[in-house]
């Protein structure tokens, strides 16, 4: 019963990220634009970038770094970041992505769980990344910064070693990079993703969403996140493309860099469809380059897509995936923009999927509702020292269960209806309520807690909190808030909460999250 893609395999090269992008060098292309810093207009040709991670991963290889290393990366868009990874993979180690959003003890969890051996960073994170570093057990001469600054090497001063960089031995089948996702549930999990997962899902995405030679692209998208990483980063530099890279989302500068650089294709999350959709801003600036925006990383809405095409008379599509999928699993072809905008498209090439009723465990048909099951080349191999929340993921036949229920129609199209997984998708990015639960336990005036996905005023997934005080306490809702956000990055802020005086449970302790969505008149 396996549903495929109607687009024909890909083969798969056997060899890694590092040999795919930059084994045969710059080429002809030596003197196109690889990267352009969105915020200063300074350019990379391909041929510098080439020549510079051949330097600075010499540089880390001179500073101890080996095949096998973890190293953690964490900054905003840039140039030097995407120097930093590619570097990093080219000294033989693996890269650990962070948010740089993140405190200094998410920071210091991931780095310690990923077993990370060295951190490069911008300058302006230093100080964070230096405490969390120490936390994880690692020394400042451990952390590398992007710029120059006191105490630490650069990148530059990485390249200064002029020594010649480590023979390649990493294969396609070692790991690549670690990002971290929570999965279909629970604490945020190292994702095992290897050379071959990377390689694979960037061929499988351009048969389907191809890039062009010489088109620019637009890093709206944080590159730490296995979406920017992938469908941008990796892409661009597979098919020759220039990127411009943004350090953050700012809706004018936006606008202001499709229109300098008419940029053809946009990848985005929905919340800047919903800005492009209704902000009055957009009519301010000349953005008829654009034919697609291409919409990832949580659910659209399918009039909100509509709404964008009326206005802007491009094409609206999306894609499905996770980051355990490399992440791209599903996406809308460019030569089908007449599908549903609500649809996530077909399976990418030599992807297989199957959609399964859960109290059954039987293949549904079409149009009928079942859990998406996932196998293909760029399946993750597990979570890093986890092998409990693997085998709850991946099943014995290598199929990925995404906890994520949809429904396809008889030509192979699938939509993403409802979501098994507790997961809140807050602006695309993953936030685990077990997680917020256990930081609001840390409260003493709070007894219980329960967090739950609810839709706000723009229609965005946003936490919410329900919380059991204890008896005399005259904790406030502000209180509540002010609690998580000065112990947590800001995409995990709980950003409404609700005092109760019980938190619904099975008989087991799991939490009953469905009866706290139901309307107060019915909880009771």
């Amino acid at each position: 019963m396996a549903i495929r893609s109607p687009y024909p395999d890909v083969d798969v090269p056997d060899v890694s990220l590092t040999e795919f992008l930059f084994g045969a060098g710059p080429g002809h292309h030596a003197d196109a634009t690889a990267l352009v810093d969105g915020a200063t207009g300074t350019a990379t040709t391909f041929g510098e970038l080439h020549s510079s991670v051949r330097n600075v991963a010499a540089g880390l290889h001179a500073r101890g770094a080996r095949a096998g290393d973890v190293v953690g990366l964490v900054g905003a868009n840039s140039p030097e970041w995407v120097l930093a990874f590619h570097a990093a993979l080219r000294a033989n180690a693996t890269v650990t992505t962070a948010n740089p959003l993140y405190t200094a003890g998410e920071l210091a969890n991931q780095f310690a769980d990923s077993g990370a051996r060295f951190v490069i960073t911008a300058a302006a994170l230093r100080d964070k990344v230096v405490e969390a570093a120490a936390k994880a057990g690692l020394g400042p001469d451990s952390v590398f910064t992007f710029e120059p600054v006191d105490g630490h090497s650069c990148l530059a001063d990485l390249a200064a070693e002029r020594s010649a960089p480590p023979a390649p031995v990493t294969g396609a089948g070692d790991t690549a990079v670690l990002p971290y996702s929570s999965g279909t549930t629970g604490r945020a999990k190292g994702v095992v993703l290897t050379h071959r997962n990377l390689v694979a899902n960037v061929l499988q995405f351009d048969r389907m969403v191809p890039s062009t030679r010489g088109s620019a692209q637009l890093a709206v998208l944080p590159l730490f996140h296995i979406y920017g990483m992938t469908v941008l980063m990796n892409h661009c530099l597979h098919a020759r493309a220039p990127l411009t890279t943004m350090p953050r989302f700012d809706l004018a500068e936006m606008l202001r860099l499709v229109r300098e650089h008419r940029v053809r294709k946009l990848y985005v999350a929905p919340p800047t469809v919903l800005a492009l959709a209704k902000d009055e801003l957009v009519d301010s600036y000349d953005l008829s380059s654009l034919e697609i925006v291409f919409s990832g990383a949580a659910p659209l809405d399918g009039e909100l897509g509509k709404a964008l095409t009326d206005r802007l008379g491009c094409a609206v599509v999306q894609g499905y995936g996770m980051t355990e999928m490399s992440p791209v699993s599903h996406a809308v072809p460019e030569d089908r923009l007449d599908l549903d905008p609500a649809s996530c498209g077909f399976p990418l090439p030599g992807v297989e999927c199957r959609l399964v009723d859960s109290a059954t465990g039987a293949d549904v048909g079409p149009g009928e509702r079942g859990e998406l099951w996932v196998r293909g080349p760029n399946v993750m191999s597990g979570y890093l020292n986890n092998a409990a929340a693997t085998a709850d993921t991946l099943d014995s036949d290598g199929y990925l269960h995404t906890g994520d229920v949809a429904t396809v129609t008889a030509e192979g199209v699938l939509t993403i209806v409802d979501r098994v997984k507790e997961l809140i998708k807050y602006k695309g990015y993953q936030v685990p309520p077990a997680e917020l639960e256990a930081l609001l336990l840390t409260n003493p005036s709070i007894d219980d807690a329960a967090v739950i996905g609810i839709r706000d005023e723009h229609g965005e997934e946003v936490p919410k909190a329900f919380v059991v005080r204890r008896a005399g306490s005259t904790l406030t809702v502000d209180e509540v808030i002010a609690y998580v956000a000065e112990r947590i990055a800001p995409h995990k802020k709980v950003r409404a909460v609700e005092f109760t005086g019980t938190i619904p449970k099975s008989a087991s302790g799991k939490i009953l999250r469905n009866q706290l969505r139901r309307p107060p008149q019915e909880q009771a």
